[in-house]
This record gives C-alpha cells, structure tokens and sequence, in this order.
C-alpha cells in the first residue's frame, strides 16, 4: 500500500479533539464569570490526523505497516485477476459452452468470488486494528506536547480541524491559528531526543565554546618579568 493509501485510511478514523488549557489565576483569585467574558482568548487549530501521519513515528510505523500487508495486497490482487480472467472467459466462450462447462465456470466464478470478498474483509478488518494501535500510541505522545504548546503561547483553546465543515464542527479559521506544523516538529525533536526552545522553533542553541587563548602563556613561554 503507498503511504498516500495509507493517509486515506487514516483519514477515515474518527476524531473529535477540544483541548482546552484553563489558566491559573494569579495569586489565587478566581475571575467571575462576567469578568471572563470580557477577557481575550486564543484559539489554536491542529489538524490531529495530518500531525498524527506527519510525525517521523507515524510515517515510520505506517510505512512498516504498507509493507508487511504488501504481499497479502500481491495474493488479493492475484484473486482478483484471477475472477476477471474467468468472467472473460465466460462472456466470450459462453455461448459455445455446453450447459455442464458453462454452469461449472459459472460456479467457479461464484466461488472466488465469496472467497476473495472475504479475504479483503479480513485483511481490512486486521490493517484497520494495527493501524488504529500506530495511531493511538502516537496521539498518546501527541497530545501532552499539544498541550504544552498551548499553554506555553497563551491558548485557552485547541480545535481539531481535521475535516471540513459539515463533517467537523469547525467551519472555518485563519491559517495563522494553525498550529499543526509547530507541534509536529516539536514532536520529532522531542523524538529525535533534542530540546525545542518554549516558543516551539527548532531546539535550544549549544552554548558557544571559549576561544582557545593565543596568548605567550598558553604556547607555554613563561610571562614577562
């Protein structure tokens, strides 16, 4: 399967994703609701399928996944051409067929048939089960960096925007609110065991290394008197 197959059905599992990051009052105090209403909230939307496929764990996984379903693909397909090449035979030699040849192809077709629905149904049934499980233990990691994304830039708030409106309650949003490439990048820093800086770039700058002295007492010549 290609990783763009691979992306589709992804797609097709269900998510509904509200974070919201409730701040703590200082000293505290809690506002009163009235009070709240008049304060400003950020909203941010991440797209949880597309930062799911694009973290390097889950392009990783899913693509060991394609292969290992890769020869059950081949086999299927095979069956396929198989029923094909027999339903040709059929149209084409079927009126020159006597009724026991014909009935006995016809049944063959019939046969294959059932035999390969089934087999799609549970090669489906068992890619969607271990998918699922790459996807839950990538969102499993996903999501606590979402939340510290947020409450490190102020959001009160995190939709996921996975799908279009009707589908998704989300109808539409300024692509500057989109927080999905910033959390997958965090994500695959986090994973390739460097530290993002807090406003979510790349990962916190080494500390710069002294100049080496080319002073006479380095060079091991003794100091003037």
């Amino acid at each position: 399967m290609t990783h763009k197959n691979a992306r589709i059905i992804v797609d097709a599992l269900a998510f509904a994703f509200v974070l919201p990051i409730v701040a703590m009052a200082q000293g505290g105090s809690t506002a009163s609701p009235s009070a709240s209403l008049l304060l400003p909230v950020k909203i941010g939307v991440v797209s949880i399928q597309s930062a799911i496929v694009g973290t390097s764990n889950g392009q990783r996984d899913l693509q060991v996944l394609e292969k290992k379903f890769g020869p059950k693909k081949n086999e299927l397909k095979s069956l396929a051409d198989e029923i094909d090449a027999l339903r040709k035979q059929l149209e084409t030699q079927g009126p020159k067929l006597n009724d026991e040849t014909r009935s006995s192809l016809v049944r063959q077709i019939d046969s294959k048939q059932k035999a390969l629905s089934r087999a799609q149904e549970d090669a489906q049934n068992d890619y969607a089960e271990q998918q699922n499980e790459i996807v839950q233990r990538v969102l499993q990691k996903l999501l606590p960096v979402i939340e510290v994304y947020a409450k490190d830039n102020g959001l009160s708030v995190v939709i996921d925007g996975s799908k279009p409106w009707p589908e998704w309650p989300l109808v539409w949003a300024s692509p500057s609110v989109d927080i999905t490439k910033a959390v997958v990048d965090i994500y695959n820093l986090q994973s390739a065991g460097l530290e993002p800086r807090p406003s979510g770039a790349s990962r916190q700058p080494r500390p710069e290394k002294a100049p080496q002295s080319t002073s006479p007492t380095s060079q091991g010549s003794q100091p003037p008197k």
